[in-house]
C-alpha cells in the first residue's frame, strides 16, 4: 500500500515591525511584528520510496529537514503557490510544511511552536540564513498575529472576523515585482549599523516597532483607513535602513498607487525586490490595480486561519 503524508503552510504579508524580530535588536530592545497569514501555500509531500529528497530550488532545505528528522527511505517534495524570493516568508512556510509532514510520518504530534523554532534553526544552522522568527510563526499559527520578541516569543492571535477579513482583502493589492530580493550583505549591514548605534537605524527600528503595535490595534478595531496610513509611514522608515532596500520599480509602484487612491504601501520582507503590498481607499482597488498592473504580477489572496496543517491522505485509514 502506498503511504503518503501531505502538509501545507501559508505565506504571509508583514504589515509592520519586520527587522525588529532579528537579533541582536530583539534581544536588546524587544521586537514587535504585526503580520497576516495568507492563502498562498507551500505544500510538502512525504511518500515511501528509496530516495531521500527531490533536487531543485528547495533541495538544501529538504535535505536538511530530512536529515535532522532522522528518517530515511522516503521521498520529500515541495511545491509553492507563490514565486520564490517574493518576500512573503516562503522558505519558512516550506520548512513548516516539511517538518509537519515528517513529524506526522513518524507518528509525532504537530507542535506549532516547536516547528517554528526548528524551522528557524534549520535556516540559521544549516542554510546560513540570517533572519528573525516572524515568518515561522505566521506559517505555523495562521491568522492575524501580534508577535512580541524578547527572550522568547509571545504570540497573540488578533480578532479578525469575516467582515474585517473581507474589508482587508478587498482593500489590498499584492504585486510581485519580478525582481530578486535583498542580499544577505544588506541585512548584515543594517544589523551592523544598529550594533554601532547609528542614530538613523536605531530611530527607524524603534519607530517601525511602534507602528506595528499601532497596526495591531487598527486591525482589531477594523480601522483600515488608519492601517493603510500606518503601512505607508512604516515604509518611509523601512526604506531608510539601507539604500538597497527600495528599488526604482518599487518606488514607481508606490507612486502610481498613491495617485490612483492608495492609503499606503510597503515592500514585503527585507525588500530590495519581491512583493509590494498596497492598501487602497474604499472602492479604489480596481483603479490601483489598473495603475500598477504593468509593473508586475498581481497575486490574489485571502486570509489563512489554519496555519500549518496536515491535508487528509489518499491512503484509506490514514490522516
Amino acid at each position: 500500500m502506498h503511504r503518503e503524508v501531505i502538509a501545507r503552510a501559508p505565506a504571509r504579508i508583514d504589515l509592520g515591525g519586520g527587522w525588529t524580530d532579528v537579533p541582536p535588536y530583539c534581544d536588546r530592545e524587544g521586537g514587535f511584528v504585526c503580520n497576516v497569514a495568507i492563502t498562498l501555500y507551500s505544500v510538502a509531500t512525504i511518500s515511501a520510496t528509496m530516495e531521500n529528497c527531490d533536487a531543485g530550488a528547495n533541495s538544501a532545505l529538504i535535505e536538511a529537514a530530512v536529515r535532522r528528522s532522522g528518517v530515511s527511505g522516503l521521498r520529500a517534495a515541495l511545491r509553492n503557490d507563490f514565486p520564490l524570493g517574493a518576500g512573503l516568508g516562503g522558505s519558512s512556510a516550506a520548512s513548516a510544511a516539511l517538518l509537519a509532514g515528517l513529524r506526522t510520518w513518524r507518528g509525532q504530534p504537530v507542535d506549532r511552536v516547536d516547528i517554528a523554532e526548528e524551522g528557524r534553526r534549520i535556516e540559521v544552522e544549516e542554510l546560513g540564513v540570517a533572519g528573525g522568527r516572524q515568518d515561522h510563526y505566521a506559517a505555523t499559527h495562521g491568522g492575524a498575529l501580534a508577535l512580541t520578541f524578547d527572550a522568547g516569543v509571545s504570540v497573540r492571535r488578533l480578532s479578525l472576523p469575516r467582515a474585517a477579513r473581507d474589508a482587508l482583502v478587498s482593500s489590498a493589492t499584492l504585486i510581485y515585482t519580478g525582481e530578486s530580493r535583498i542580499s544577505g550583505d544588506t541585512i548584515t549591514a543594517v544589523l551592523d549599523a544598529y550594533d554601532a548605534r547609528e542614530e538613523r537605524v536605531v530611530h527607524a527600528l524603534k519607530r517601525m516597532r511602534e507602528l506595528a503595535m499601532d497596526m495591531a490595534t487598527a486591525l482589531e478595531s477594523c480601522d483600515f483607513h488608519a492601517l493603510g496610513e500606518l503601512v505607508g509611514e512604516h515604509w518611509q522608515y523601512q526604506r531608510s535602513l539601507h539604500p538597497s532596500i527600495p528599488t526604482a520599480r518599487i518606488d514607481e509602484i508606490i507612486a502610481r498607487a498613491g495617485k490612483a487612491g492608495a492609503l499606503g504601501a510597503k515592500a514585503m520582507g527585507a525588500s530590495g525586490g519581491g512583493c509590494v503590498l498596497i492598501l487602497s481607499r474604499p472602492g479604489k482597488r480596481p483603479d490601483v490595480n489598473a495603475a500598477v498592473r504593468s509593473l508586475g504580477e498581481i497575486l490574489e489572496f485571502d486570509v489563512d486561519y489554519d496555519g500549518v496543517m496536515i491535508v487528509p491522505s489518499t491512503v484509506p485509514g490514514r490522516a
